[in-house]
């Protein structure tokens, strides 16, 4: 990764840049389906939906560029072990610098440090190049979804068990 690339905690001055990012992307890979994110209100306040306990979201910045972001989140019908990594997205400049890796670490990480055990996922066939990071991180396959996170218009469904994860 670049080393003039920052990942800090989001701002409420980063919500707008954000939700543009992540419904572009989505559009990109015609994954903007009814039941997904691309259609959530919070997406367009994403700093006060992070307020949750035991929730983060990490920002990647560059030049004062918002290049991208991705978070925990304790979805609700999950078990307390269990969080949920949300929203993650880069615009394309991002894309090929190790920064979805670094994302997915800080959100491990964060996981980690509030004793979750497992993070379960939540994605589309459409978005593939994310497919291949979650399981070259060791994302398993699920028949079916976890939790209430009311995104029906995911069909695929992953878990990363913590404890398995180098």
């Amino acid at each position: 990764m670049e080393s003039n690339i920052e990942i800090r905690s989001i701002e409420s001055t980063d919500n707008a840049a954000l939700a543009k990012i992540i419904r572009q992307t989505l559009v990109e890979f015609g994954a903007n389906h009814p039941g997904t994110v691309y259609y959530d209100e919070s997406t367009d306040r994403l700093s006060t939906l992070f307020n949750v306990p035991g929730s983060a979201y990490f920002v990647a910045e560059r030049d004062s560029e918002i290049l991208g972001g991705g978070g925990i989140f304790p979805t609700e019908g999950l078990g307390a072990d269990t969080c949920e990594l949300v929203k993650m997205y880069l615009l394309p400049v991002a894309r090929g610098l190790g920064l979805g890796l670094a994302l997915l670490q800080k959100c491990i990480d964060f996981a980690r440090s509030h004793n979750y055990k497992n993070i379960y996922l939540e994605t589309m066939p459409e978005l593939a190049l994310a497919i291949k990071l979650y399981q070259k991180t060791g994302f398993k396959m699920l028949n079916g979804p976890l939790g209430q996170s009311g995104h029906f218009g995911c069909g695929i469904w992953m878990i990363l068990n913590l404890d398995e994860y180098k």
